[in-house]
């Protein structure tokens, strides 16, 4: 059993290391299935943010010699989930959950994107230049 749980936490470290490579293999491989890439290119983000949560949480703990990555992305992906479901209320006077969770992941999605590239970038050049 425990050979199992090893062979996934290998497999999500390789297509966590280069989330652009589960993002082209969901897409191509949804769009060939369905047929629509609309569907197929919110598909692969949806895929893909999941990786980026665990890149981007080990990229900042390993930058930043903190063990705070994961919780922080969970803090602000659930600040902004209330920020959002506060202005739907506002807007339209009632909540809709699946609605407010779709929009924050899509929105984590860019910003784990974002984050992604800076702290590899900061990853790379403290890796480069330290001696």
């Amino acid at each position: 059993m425990q050979w199992i749980w090893e062979s996934f936490k290998h497999i999500y470290a390789i297509l966590a290391v280069l989330p652009v490579i589960p993002f082209l293999l969901v897409y191509f491989g949804y769009a060939a299935f369905t047929g629509d890439r609309k569907k197929a290119f919110r598909m692969a983000m949806d895929v893909t943010t999941a990786l980026l949560i665990g890149c981007v949480a080990v990229l900042f703990n390993r930058v930043f010699n903190s063990h705070f990555g994961l919780y922080g992305i969970m803090l602000v992906l659930l600040l902004g989930g209330g920020l959002l479901g506060n202005v739907q209320y506002r807007v339209k006077g009632n909540l809709n959950m699946p609605r407010i969770m779709r929009a924050i992941w899509r929105l984590g999605f860019f910003l784990m994107s974002f984050c992604y590239i800076i702290l590899m970038m900061i990853g790379l050049g403290k890796s480069l230049f330290t001696v």
